[in-house]
């Protein structure tokens, strides 16, 4: 049984694609906001075309874009201006990622929209923001990575520069503007004004290094690759074992201390260079040695079963196959399945919002091109003969 979405009767026109505008919008559909995404007639979100298709539709393109309804407008054609604008007058939040300056061009950015609903929040996702030197560059999660410091400090020491497995700025982005937009809805409730969020990939991709910028804004170390070790808490990582790879984080003293009784390396408990978790930092190299000499000796599951039975933080390391075979996954409901209409039965990333009265969920699977255009057509009040019309003229 659905329960009642926290965001239900909020109404968001998102006009994005990749990645970080859809993820924002999904973040707000899982929690019950009305989602119209509009995408181009016949090409749709670029993402549409990536990974395995199934059926023909792509599953980066369904699990970010679940829980939307789908519509097509050509932005060339001054009719699908007057649809988007009388969409926007019903609605209560707008999110687009284009280019700095792209939608003010079309006719569709704030100021123009602000003048048929003074009450929009309006969201704008760029690589760089609005205003700056960079502002007409393109950007990517990729780029902010590397200009905002985390691929230099990402990797094993003294390899290449690398960025994280998953596109974090993107999704990252998707969350900081969807946590805005809830700020400005707030405000909008308490004020009755709508407001502008000027949002960039670069910007959030900053915001997220606050760890890492406090120690070179205290003129502490740059920070660089430590590969899974932590830069200040140790033992903290994944280390070897007989079968693999494990993850420990006994770098509070008494874990420290169990750890060692437990691994047979009492005698690291005294030795200096071990001796608190600043001395175990320091003398990192002898530590993982240490300690791996003894975790070979049996696998990561056995491990597993020691250290969790002490209570001593530590996990395995899976590969993405893996993930959802564990039982506690599986028990958090952590992937869902879902019943689309040309790709069939599909298993997606569910939301971890759990909420005791108004949790995420996920209602609904994306849609298909152009899916419900017809019903929103009608619902702005267009007949029958319209609605065709605007499609054998391309309108829609």
């Amino acid at each position: 049984m659905m329960m009642p979405g926290a965001l239900s009767g909020i109404r968001v026109i998102e006009s994005t694609q990749h990645l970080a505008g859809p993820s924002c919008a999904m973040f707000l559909a899982d929690m019950g906001a009305e989602v119209i995404k509009i995408e181009r007639p016949g090409q749709g979100d670029a993402s549409r075309i990536l990974g395995k298709l199934q059926n023909g539709e792509s599953p980066m393109y369904t699990v970010l874009n679940r829980n939307k309804l789908g519509m097509t407008l050509n932005y060339k054609d001054p009719r699908a201006i007057k649809i988007f604008m009388e969409l926007a007058s019903e609605s209560d939040i707008i999110v687009e990622n284009n280019r700095a300056g792209v939608m003010d061009r079309l006719g569709l950015g704030y100021d123009a929209v602000r003048q048929v609903n003074p009450q929009i929040i309006y969201a704008s996702l760029s690589g760089f923001g609005q205003s700056g030197p960079y502002r007409d560059r393109g950007g990517y999660d990729t780029i902010a990575q590397g200009m905002s410091g985390i691929m230099s400090a990402t990797g094993n020491p003294g390899a290449p520069p690398a960025k994280a497995g998953v596109p974090i700025i993107d999704i990252g982005t998707g969350l900081f503007t969807a946590y805005g937009i809830l700020s400005a809805y707030i405000h909008r409730q308490r004020t009755g004004e709508g407001q502008y969020l000027d949002m960039a990939l670069l910007d959030c991709a900053i915001a997220f290094s606050m760890w890492e910028s406090a120690a070179v804004f205290s003129g502490g170390e740059v920070p660089s690759p430590f590969g899974s070790m932590h830069r200040r808490n140790q033992p903290h990582g994944a280390f070897k074992t007989k079968d693999g790879y494990f993850c420990i984080a006994a770098d509070q003293q008494h874990h420290w201390k169990r750890f060692c009784e437990l691994a047979g390396l009492e005698d690291l408990i005294d030795d200096p260079r071990f001796a608190t978790n600043r001395d175990r930092v320091e003398h990192l190299d002898d530590l993982q040695a240490a300690m791996e000499a003894a975790l070979v000796h049996k696998t990561s599951n056995e491990w597993n079963d020691i250290l969790s039975a002490e209570g001593i933080p530590c996990g395995p390391v899976y590969r993405y196959d893996q993930v959802f075979d564990d039982p506690h996954v599986q028990h958090r409901q952590m992937a869902v399945d879902v019943d689309h209409p040309k790709a069939g039965r599909i298993t997606m990333t569910n939301t971890p919002l759990k909420l005791s009265q108004t949790p995420g969920q996920v209602r609904m699977p994306a849609p298909t091109l152009s899916q419900h255009t017809d019903e929103i057509l009608r619902r702005l009040g267009y007949d029958d003969a319209a609605v065709a019309q605007y499609h054998d003229e391309g309108v829609v």
